[in-house]
Order: structure tokens, then C-alpha cells, then sequence
């Protein structure tokens, strides 16, 4: 009889970390590609998930810039350095291998609170609940996304679709589908490049695209949410000569902004 095969989930990757050589090793799952490589949001949580085996009891991650250097073809080698344990914040460098070929680096800080005077918010937009959103993936479109995005229930607050916008512009409401990945600072970071480049609206016709860098910036200890929404946002700000720049925001359900972000895309549009 034939049995459907588990879909694996982030809590499923994370799970099968094992220690090899100087670092940890871990398969990656069909479903969780995009095109030639896996997905960026999941090669980001590897390297953060890296750092975190290899030094334990680090404080809060603060702030991450990866680098996406080359495509994750294969079961990439997860190394970490810790390159300086201050008294309030340590700095671990991460890295991503295929053999002796590095597809992805990673600076992560990760800080102690402190008290301090100054409390500045940027409330979430409003937004309608989950339940009302349209999926942002139309079910005749299913095929015609990347295979990764199916592990995200994704549903469209604002702005526009890839090729049916007038504006660089993408909000909407996303979560794991798996329930056990909704969780931690990992998983968040597994999400936050859930959205196609904010410039993808403004395409008159597909055109590939790549992520090249990303700035992750954690305005919180311990990232929480209703039922794993996150209501994700990315802006364009500028694009030319083939690359564009976007501004990434992240809220809870409670309107709290939880990470902000910058990220640079190149576009293949020629």
C-alpha cells in the first residue's frame, strides 16, 4: 500500500543536526528548495542553528547579516567561531560549506538586555485577522511557486502578488504549516524570508531572482505570536543596474515589531 510521505517541517531539519568533523552536518529536504539551492530563510536558521550547538548559552540574538554566497546544491557542513565574548555582547561568525566551497557566512550578535530609558515602538499596520486574508498562492498557482513555500501558510494583507502590482510592495500574514516550528528565534529567522523580493510586483513577465545579503535585526528577547502569525512586510526602496534594496519588518499579533531588516536582491530581468 502506498503511504504518503511526511512532509518535513523546520522542527524536522533542526532535529537532524548531527556533529561531523569541525562542525554539524544536515540534509536538506526537497521541499524545502528554491530552484538549484535551498531557500534563504532556511540556510540563515542552519547557520544561527550552527552557532547555537557549537556554543551553548549564548545570550539573545540581536542582530544577524548574512550572506548568501553560492547555492546550497547539497548537505552543507554548518561551522562557528565565537570571535569575541564581551560583557554584554558575544560575536559568533557562521558559515555554510559544500565540501570547501562556502555557500553561506554569518555574523550574529547576541546581547544581554540592559535597563534603559529609552522604549520606542513601531506599531503593525492595521490589518485584517488571518482568517479573512486570501492565500497569497492561488490553488491553480500551486505549481508554479518554489518548493519551499509550500511549508508556509502565507496570506495576502496588502500590496500585490509577483507581476500584478504597480508598487513594490508585499504585507501579509504567515506561519509554519507544521505546528511544532512555530517556536524560537530559529524558526522566526526560517520565516523571515518567506516573501518573494518586494520588486517581483513591478515584473511584467517572470524573471529569476536571487537574495544576495540580509540584515536581521532582533528587537526582542523571546519572539512570541498567536497561533505562529507573523504579519511580515517588505518594501522596495530603490532598484537599478539589475539589483534592488528593500526594507523587511516583522510584528507580532499584538502589533509589536519584532524585526527589521534590509536585504539586497539581485534581478535577472534583461
Amino acid at each position: 500500500m502506498d503511504q504518503t510521505k511526511k512532509i518535513c517541517g523546520w522542527a524536522d531539519i533542526r532535529t537532524s543536526l548531527h556533529a561531523e568533523d569541525k562542525g554539524y552536518r544536515v540534509d536538506i529536504p526537497e521541499n524545502w528548495r528554491q530552484g538549484r539551492t535551498a531557500y534563504g530563510g532556511l540556510t540563515a536558521a542552519l547557520m544561527l542553528a550552527g552557532a547555537s550547538e557549537q556554543f551553548e548559552g549564548l545570550p539573545p540574538l540581536r542582530s544577524a547579516l548574512i550572506n548568501f554566497v553560492g547555492p546550497v546544491t547539497d548537505s552543507p557542513l554548518l561551522t562557528a567561531n565565537l570571535e569575541r565574548q564581551g560583557r554584554n555582547v558575544t560575536s559568533v561568525s557562521a558559515g555554510a560549506y559544500i565540501g570547501e566551497q562556502a555557500v553561506g557566512r554569518a555574523d550574529f550578535l547576541f546581547g544581554t538586555a540592559r535597563e534603559s530609558k529609552i522604549n520606542v515602538d513601531f506599531p503593525a499596520p492595521e490589518a485584517i485577522p488571518p482568517e479573512d486574508a486570501e492565500l497569497f498562492t492561488p490553488e491553480a498557482a500551486h505549481g508554479m511557486v518554489p518548493h519551499f513555500f509550500h511549508n508556509f501558510d502565507t496570506r495576502l494583507i496588502a500590496g500585490a502578488r509577483p507581476m500584478m502590482g504597480d508598487e513594490g510592495y508585499i504585507r501579509t500574514w504567515s506561519r509554519h504549516k507544521d505546528p511544532a516550528s512555530r517556536t524560537g528565534v530559529e524558526s522566526l529567522l526560517c520565516i523571515g524570508d518567506v516573501l518573494p523580493p518586494a520588486a517581483m510586483p513591478l515584473l511584467k513577465s517572470f524573471a529569476p531572482v536571487s537574495s544576495m545579503s540580509w540584515m536581521f535585526n532582533l528587537l526582542t528577547n523571546t519572539p512570541e505570536t498567536e497561533d505562529g502569525w507573523w504579519q511580515v512586510e517588505s518594501r522596495l526602496t530603490a532598484a537599478r543596474g539589475g539589483y534592488s534594496s528593500q526594507v523587511m519588518r516583522i510584528w507580532s499579533t499584538a502589533g509589536e515589531l519584532v524585526v527589521e531588516g534590509l536585504q539586497s536582491i539581485a534581478i535577472f530581468d534583461s
